[in-house]
């Protein structure tokens, strides 16, 4: 099954097209198709795998239905004669057409498979059962799309989640099954009002269509509040994966990254005191390349020289220094403090296998005397005090989905460049930037969704903001097209040599 997977997933564009043709197939053939939908939410994420899945399960219990109906009439008729359901439910979509269907759709009271056949026998006519299957399927469809989501999410090897999306991901499953649950409860309910058991074995079910005892047709406005249901169900799906980015920064405003006012608090000063990042300068030249990777192995070795760096950082005049030497001062300390940590706690696969309070939040760094954490320094000391989004593509996190950490100290006189340099790099390699002029596909580095606000202050949108460093990108804004930015997978592999891939 894995290897059908990655085949499908290899097809791209013809991947989602090959596994509704799939669908068809199994539905037709009486196969299980729930891996299926399971695989859809796994390979192709909620939109595509609900789209894949309710589209080749309509159009297999379209084909089987017509099969029924003309093509195999007597064999399907004689298959339905040993359900004892069907006598009943062949009289109650008599008198109930579409409605019936609807319920029995969102029901389990009768496998998938055969619902499609036997509803070929009834007086049903196609173009209803087609458009009533098709909503009233769409729950389900969603439900275990989603469980499929959730799974691969949870085996998949790209990268490893944080707990505030898995808290979403929990949470939106969560929502999706109490909502399903609670529908097929309603249509078990109005089915029992409206449907009564076939007679006795031995009675012919042609009877029961003559009979005194036939329920009247049902309500039509409880079977379209149901149907609306199914609808708001899944059109609230839809809206949150059109508008995930948004939606996941909003919720990430209370459970992430704070949002700050980006404003300059500090006067250039260039009479002031300077800061020698030599040592450190030094140890970046020799334990990480071109490209950010790291030899941690080595740099454990010269940690004495990373704690005399530190040393000299704690000890510096923080309040003397100039705007330049302050910003310089706080990333260089910053980075310096993550790979000390790194060194700490080795050997490990992942920043996240650091346990939670030793982490971002610990109160580890010093910073001309000043006490902090991690965070601390990029949320209280950096964001609030200096208007440039560009730092974010200068901390390092030791992640392979962070930016690249910089061989080099930054350094006042040379900030500037620096950070250009450090911004364009990022937006010239595939792990943080992707702009694709055919499909008009934009994918950023989750950085944008995580301090949107700030790329916002400064550039009017995140999408105006990485423009700025992509020709192609501005020609496609210039032109009054607006891609709507999707974000890149975050790898939190520790971005070590022994972990170097191509960027």
């Amino acid at each position: 099954m894995s290897a059908a997977k990655g085949w499908i997933s290899g097809l791209e564009f013809w991947g989602p097209i090959v596994l509704a043709l799939l669908y068809i197939v199994a539905t037709v053939l009486f196969f299980p198709a729930t891996i299926l939908s399971l695989a859809a939410g796994a390979m192709f994420g909620l939109g595509v795998g609900t789209a894949t899945v309710s589209v080749g399960s309509t159009l297999g219990a379209c084909l089987a239905f017509l099969i029924a109906r003309y093509g195999a009439r007597d064999k399907v008729a004689a298959m339905a004669s040993g359900n004892r359901h069907f006598g009943a439910i062949d009289r109650a979509i008599e008198e109930g057409g579409w409605k019936i269907v609807g319920l029995l759709r969102l029901s389990p009271a009768i496998p998938f498979n055969a619902q499609n056949y036997m509803y070929g026998l009834t007086p049903i006519r196609f173009w209803p059962y087609a458009v009533t299957s098709w909503i009233a399927m769409l729950p389900g469809t969603f439900l275990y799309v989603y469980l499929g989501h959730v799974t691969g999410a949870a085996v998949g090897a790209d990268r490893e989640r944080t707990t505030f999306e898995w808290a979403m991901l929990a949470i939106g499953l969560l929502a999706t099954a109490v909502v399903t649950v609670y529908v097929t409860r309603l249509a078990n309910r109005k089915l029992k009002e409206q449907v009564h058991e076939a007679p006795e074995k031995g009675q012919p079910t042609d009877s029961v269509r003559t009979s005194s005892n036939v329920p009247s047709a049902p309500r039509t406005r409880s079977t379209v509040i149901l149907a609306s249901a199914a609808l708001l169900l899944v059109a609230t799906a839809t809206y949150t994966h059109l508008n995930a980015g948004a939606i996941e920064r909003k919720l990430a405003s209370l459970f992430g990254p704070p949002q700050v006012d980006l404003q300059e608090a500090y006067s250039a000063n260039t009479a002031g005191p300077a800061m020698d990042h030599s040592t450190l300068d030094a140890l970046l030249k020799k334990h990480v390349d071109k490209n950010g990777w790291v030899d941690y192995e080595g740099l454990k070795d010269n940690e004495a020289k990373l704690d005399s760096y530190l040393s000299a950082v704690a000890a510096a005049p923080f309040n003397e220094f100039g705007r330049d030497e302050k910003l310089a001062l706080l990333i260089n300390g910053y980075n310096a403090s993550t790979l000390k940590l790194i060194l700490d706690h080795m050997p490990m696969k992942s920043i996240m296998d650091i346990p939670e309070s030793e982490r971002w939040d610990a109160i580890r760094c010093n910073i001309g005397g000043h006490k902090l954490s991690l965070n601390q320094i990029e949320h209280e000391q950096i964001r609030p005090k200096f208007a440039e989004p560009r730092v974010h593509f200068a901390l390092v996190c030791a992640a392979v989905g962070c930016p690249p950490l910089r061989n080099e100290a930054y350094v006042a006189n040379r900030i500037e460049e620096q950070l250009q340099e450090q911004t364009e790099y990022v937006h010239h390699h595939k792990t943080w930037f992707t702009f694709d002029t055919s499909s008009n596909k934009l994918e950023l580095t989750k950085l944008y969704n995580w301090y949107g606000d700030d790329f916002e202050q400064v550039a009017g949108s995140v999408s105006q903001f990485a423009a700025s460093y992509s020709t192609k990108l501005k020609q496609a804004l210039d032109h009054g097209t607006a891609p709507h930015p999707d974000w890149l997978p975050y790898d939190w592999k520790l971005n070590s040599l022994k972990n170097k891939q191509p960027r």
